[in-house]
């Protein structure tokens, strides 16, 4: 099992910065790769950006140059730091923990960009 908790969403006016904190526990061995997806109520949740356990990332192309997804694997947490934010930015952010049979998510972190 692993437990996933995140921090660090709030309300920021567009062209701001925020850094989303992901803390895991439980049986971390097993994770193979942890990202950030985002739903927008009414909309399917999608992929922001993804980092495998050898450091290995990957950004979608409407965040990319604007958001990194970093980890710390002695405090076994990844983060995603969001630079100029835009006001389609927003929406409730989750982490994601992929093991090789199962997916773990986090509870969300609402993220409101204002114009």
């Amino acid at each position: 099992q692993v437990q996933l908790v995140e921090s660090g969403g709030g309300l920021v006016q567009a062209g701001g910065s925020l850094r989303l904190s992901c803390a895991a526990s439980g049986s971390l061995f097993s994770i193979a790769t942890m990202g950030w997806y985002r739903q927008v109520s009414g909309r399917e949740r999608e992929l922001v950006a993804s980092i495998t356990s050898g450091g290995r990332t990957n950004v979608v192309g409407s965040v990319e140059g604007r958001f990194a997804i970093s980890r710390d694997n002695a405090k076994n947490s990844v983060y995603l730091q969001m630079n100029s934010l835009k006001a389609e930015d927003t929406a409730v952010y989750y982490c994601k923990a992929q093991t090789a049979l199962t997916t773990y998510w986090g509870q969300g972190t609402q993220v409101t960009v204002s114009s």
